[in-house]
């Protein structure tokens, strides 16, 4: 009940857990997704709907545009339904051609059966007389200019009526256009030669500017003159206009080609310039115009009135050149108008549902995964809580090789390593207790029998007493070396060594216990007497790790045997200074060698001071070794005796150096 209320007591709550925050993310992810693709959805449609009216409106003004072309140039709407279905076939529309009253002119779903109603509405009125600019192509309008006043003609210019030349006249006026772009190509300007509805060629500027004809010896005289039958058309027209001017009781004007009047009986003042300007028999031509600052719009009354009566003249004079306004539908196969797009409720509802599905599902998807991912890191979880109070803690299970299993055998492995660290702490302090105990309680032996009278506190009395401090103070320094050394606070001091001179050194001061052992303690020459290389070091800390070496192979050495001393490089791509102390000692059994170099570990469990220490010696020789960033190592045979090896880095070759090893 315990651990269940603890278990409730820890739980997270939904919002800060894995769990939670795997449901917020896969839910956002799922709400963005959704929201991406409906966005991504209605812009693809609405730029396909977009691009889809762009081509019918194109389609569309192509199909006005060519049946606007064709009452122009037809006085009735007699053998239109051909080209009616030519435009049907090409747009994939229904085209339908009907009178003002409605009346079929041309259908291009005639047919059985028989095709569907017309819309209520037309799309356009095909008139040539009167041209819708919203459905014209560019070339649906024409422009008179006179002088300085100007106005708009919605007349279409394909509208030629009287003005088409016959064959002899349009032949001739091509030589000579031919005649003036060659002239004008000779002096560096490029023309070409275009021809009009009615047949009449005009010089056009491949480069569209005007100005750069000026000051040519090419003269188009010959070319603005107008021919027979233009000068019969324009007196016609100029009747009808004087004839709208005379019930306005105004006076009779002249019309020239491109429709500028003059009311003096002279022609219109004009200047060098030539500008395109449209004429009534097609696009426009090479016209000459008064010089004016800004030709803008007509500016009298006068102007106005007979810029009327040349438009009603005009209109009446192509009347029976041209075909009736008729009424054009444009519509679906099917005979409806094209559909707009439009997001019915069922299609929204049918969006709404996809979406919450696609959201159910990543909740679903992220709930099992979730819990899958949430479940061995509770197992986790439990095992920390119980390790933390002290309680065994079972290896969690590694159910995958996944990041998860792979925490799950990490954390199997921190237990299983802190439980032997537990144990070695455990082992420590009984070792250390045992190991204080011994020289405190032969201190207090010593004291207790002379303060009751049996021992005499004379010179061997005291020097007992100081052996076992002077152990005791051994056992603690050495304690406190290995704590600094654990802490990484052991401070050296490091200064060049003569190696040979340290090695000397260590074998006199243990020469008396070697002496009193009857071991032979040596030190050999470097291995065929090659130069040592330099070596940095605290002298102070590599004797004591050297001392503790030759003691305790002392110690292990039977009379009659040896210990050796010996320094030599090693290594190639590695160098190091190899520190050696070889005994033939007893041995030391193959499964106890990786235990040598650990605290209060000893061969003999009987913790005999004849036989060895207090354990540390050792584990403080490993500890200096990697201080000065070397290692410790040992090879050992039983019954043959143990080499322990001290490999240090040698220090930075410099003049000082080598100055000191000679």
């Amino acid at each position: 009940m315990r651990r269940a209320g603890e278990s409730d007591r820890h739980r997270l709550p939904l919002r800060k857990s894995l769990l939670g925050r795997l449901l917020a993310v896969s839910a956002l992810v799922a709400a963005c997704s959704v929201a991406a693709t409906a966005w991504l959805a209605v812009q693809t449609t609405s730029g396909a709907i977009e691009q889809e009216q762009g081509q019918n409106l194109t389609a569309d003004t192509r199909i006005h545009d060519t049946l606007l072309g064709y009452a122009a140039a037809h006085p009735t709407w007699d053998g239109v339904g051909a080209t009616v279905r030519e435009l049907a076939d090409d747009s994939g529309r229904r085209i339908t051609l009907t009178t003002q009253s409605r009346g079929i002119l041309a259908d291009s779903a005639d047919g059985s059966p028989p095709p569907p109603a017309l819309p209520p509405q037309a799309s356009a009125v095909v008139d040539p007389m009167s041209v819708d600019a919203a459905l014209s192509s560019g070339a649906g309008s024409a422009t008179v200019s006179v002088g300085m006043r100007s106005r708009s003609d919605r007349v279409d210019p394909r509208a030629v009526g009287p003005f088409r030349l016959p064959d002899a006249e349009r032949a001739s006026l091509r030589r000579t256009a031919e005649e003036v772009a060659q002239c004008l190509n000779r002096s560096g300007i490029a023309s070409d030669v275009v021809e009009g509805p009615s047949g009449r060629p005009r010089i056009q500027d491949v480069g569209n500017d005007p100005d750069r004809l000026q000051g040519t010896r090419c003269t188009t005289e010959d070319l603005d003159r107008p021919t027979p039958t233009e000068e019969k058309a324009l007196s016609a027209l100029s009747r009808l206009a004087n004839a709208c001017l005379s019930r306005q009781s105004r006076e009779p004007v002249r019309l020239g080609l491109d429709l500028s009047w003059d009311t003096a009986g002279e022609p219109f003042p004009v200047s060098e310039t030539a500008v395109p300007t449209p004429v009534p028999s097609g696009p426009p031509r090479e016209a000459r115009v008064a010089p004016s600052p800004e030709p803008t719009a007509l500016t009298s009354e006068n102007d106005r009135a007979i810029a009327s009566c040349v438009a009603v003249a005009r209109r009446e004079q192509l009347s029976s050149y041209v075909a009736p306004p008729a009424l054009l539908f444009i519509s679906d196969p099917g005979g409806g108008a094209v559909p707009a797009f439009d997001l019915s409720p069922a299609n929204t509802a049918r969006i709404t549902g996809v979406a919450a599905l696609v959201l159910a599902l990543t909740v679903g998807a992220s709930v099992l995964a979730g819990a899958r991912l949430v479940r061995p890191l509770h197992a986790l979880t439990g095992a920390a809580q119980r390790m933390r109070d002290g309680e065994d803690s079972a290896p969690v299970v590694v159910a995958a090789d996944n990041e998860i299993g792979r925490l799950a055998a990490a954390f199997n492995d921190m237990s299983a390593h802190r439980a032997r660290l537990e144990e070695q702490r455990k082992v420590m302090v009984s070792d250390v207790a045992h190991e204080l105990r011994t020289p405190l309680s032969n201190i207090r032996g010593w004291l207790e029998g002379a303060q009751d009278g049996i021992a005499e506190p004379d010179a061997t009395f005291i020097s007992s007493l100081l052996e076992e401090a002077v152990q005791l103070q051994h056992i603690i320094d050495d304690l406190q070396d290995l704590s600094a050394a654990d802490a990484g606070v052991l401070r050296l001091h490091p200064e060049p060594v003569r190696i040979e001179e340290l090695l000397a050194h260590v074998a006199a001061a243990h020469q008396a216990q070697a002496d009193a052992a009857e071991v032979a303690l040596t030190v050999a020459a470097s291995t065929a007497g090659a130069p040592l290389p330099a070596l940095t070091a605290d002298p102070v800390r590599l004797r004591q790790a050297m001392g503790n070496l030759v003691s305790n192979a002392v110690r292990h050495t039977p009379a009659g045997g040896r210990v050796t001393l010996r320094a030599y490089a090693t290594g190639h791509e590695e160098a190091r200074v190899a520190l050696e102390v070889a005994d033939t000692g007893s041995g030391i059994p193959p499964e106890d060698l990786r235990y040598v170099f650990d605290r209060f570990w000893r061969a003999e469990k009987s913790r005999s001071r004849r036989t060895g220490g207090s354990g540390l010696g050792l584990a403080i020789v490993r500890k200096l070794a990697e201080a000065h960033g070397g290692t410790a190592d040992v090879v050992s045979t039983v019954g043959e005796g143990s080499v322990f090896t001290l490999r240090l880095p040698p220090a930075v070759p410099d003049p000082g150096d080598a100055a000191l090893m000679r």
